[in-house]
């Protein structure tokens, strides 16, 4: 199954305040305290669809009002990954993005190198095989993912390269553009 990267939802916001106590429950036993400046990001930051770099989401957070500077951002990202609320990836440009973790189930990512599409994707066949291959050589897997780099199937209909600069035939405007 393939999909975009995921929408608000419901379920979302009723997990809200499990990520709140989760993370209140972090901040003291690091012995860090709970700040309303922190408090905007983790809500922009769980509101948010998708995978977000910390660029994008201080701009989110500054555009709802309060005055967060890019280090308080980066260091509640930080703390949000370090509690399990976030996971971080890095595509292979040099940003770190973050996508939620609490309701995410595990999936893997196609990475679209002409537009930056991120789709996820979930195949059973291929986590079957992996566990299949992990017991071949009595491996036992903590963790793993999946990132495959292409073009996403409007950039090959467009005929779009990477480092194509101009419109997305579906994303619109292109980030170097």
């Amino acid at each position: 199954m393939i999909r975009k990267t995921r929408p608000a939802s419901s379920k979302q916001s009723r997990n809200a305040n499990e990520a709140k106590a989760r993370l209140a429950s972090h901040l003291a036993r690091a012995g860090l305290n709970q700040s309303r400046t922190r408090d905007s990001v983790v809500e922009a930051f769980l509101a948010t669809p998708g995978h977000v770099s910390v660029e994008e989401l201080t701009a989110i957070v500054r555009g709802r009002g309060p005055a967060v500077g890019y280090s308080t951002v980066y260091r509640t990202m930080k703390l949000l990954a370090e509690c399990g609320l976030a996971a971080s990836h890095d595509f292979g440009d040099g940003v770190t993005r973050y996508e939620r973790a609490l309701e995410s189930g595990h999936h893997d990512h196609l990475i679209c190198t002409a537009c930056g599409a991120i789709l996820e994707f979930e195949d059973r066949g291929i986590e079957e095989l992996q566990e299949a291959v992990a017991n071949r050589y009595g491996f036992e897997v903590a963790s793993h993912k999946m990132e495959l780099y292409g073009r996403c199937a409007a950039c090959v209909a467009h005929g779009r390269r990477e480092g194509d600069t101009g419109s997305h035939p579906i994303h619109g405007p292109s980030p170097t553009a």
